[in-house]
């Protein structure tokens, strides 16, 4: 029972993050697109359903999200948000009423089997709840570089393929950012009370890097074909979120020969998530 429960959680979040997606595309592709980044274009979107329905998505995500990290590990979850990038091309087709074309199928079955491979090779371990403020302080400010590097190259592109994977790509490590500092204050909060919640800094952090991330995926969303901004998004999170579940989480990896499978299920999961992006589905 000790991983069923976040597992469970983290493919809740991850369905209803891949339904957001699409419903946020199919929004965002009804205001004009803008040239750089504009805060304009979230009030723009409030006049959508669509886009409502898309955050209330969103919404149930963040509490499957938060619930999955309350009872797992960072490695454990976040790499289970890889299932947003088939599941949200599915969900795409389906409203569409699109038939997948057999390419499609193999792709998606690729990525899932080259997830199953690679966390059953690693067995992530590990719940430590505390992280000292000399780990955060570098991990901030790596990340934020990151983020403003990758926004800055992605606005400077015209609307198309490489404007929405670097757009997707700093969602990612917004999303990454988000779920590390969620990790701690859902801890605070199950442990200390709503007091503690509301005034642990990481409360506040999690907000702030959340509300960027969305803001960045409307505009990635936005900027061009989904296929090019699912996979930067999805491999992204998860790739980072590693790194921030064993810098400051002190979680752990199998190492040894089970490496050999680890790397065989991203190599996997690397191959279906590039033959997603050159389906050409037409996905909206």
């Amino acid at each position: 029972m000790g991983v069923v429960v976040p597992v469970l959680f983290a493919l809740f979040a991850a369905l209803s993050n891949a339904l957001a997606t699409v419903l946020q595309r199919r929004a965002a592709l009804t205001v004009p697109q803008s040239k750089g980044f504009r805060f304009g274009l979230v009030l723009d979107l409030l006049h959508r359903p669509v886009w409502i329905a898309g955050i209330l998505a969103v919404i149930a995500a963040g509490v499957g999200q938060a619930a999955a990290l309350a009872t797992g590990a960072l490695v454990l979850v976040q790499p289970l948000f890889v299932l947003e990038l088939p599941l949200a091309l599915l969900i795409a087709s389906l409203l569409a009423r699109r038939r997948l074309p057999g390419a499609l199928w193999l792709a998606v079955a690729g990525v899932v089997a080259g997830l199953g491979v690679a966390l059953a090779a690693a067995s992530p371990a590990g719940n430590r709840t505390h992280v000292p403020i000399d780990r955060w302080i570098p991990a901030l400010a790596v990340c934020a570089a990151v983020v403003a590097g990758l926004a800055a190259a992605g606005l400077r592109r015209p609307p198309g393929r490489a404007r929405a994977g670097c757009l997707g790509a700093a969602t990612a490590v917004c999303y990454a950012l988000t779920a590390a500092l969620m990790k701690h204050s859902v801890y605070v909060l199950t442990e200390n009370g709503i007091g503690a919640f509301l005034t642990a800094w990481q409360t506040y952090a999690f907000a702030s890097t959340g509300i960027c991330a969305v803001l960045l995926l409307e505009h990635a969303v936005q900027g061009g074909p989904l296929v090019a901004s699912q996979p930067a998004l999805t491999l992204g999170d998860a790739s980072v979120s590693i790194a921030l579940g064993v810098t400051l989480y002190e979680e752990h990896l199998r190492a040894g020969w089970w490496v050999l499978p680890q790397l065989l299920g991203v190599a996997l999961i690397c191959g279906g998530g590039v033959a997603l992006a050159r389906a050409g589905t037409g996905a909206p």
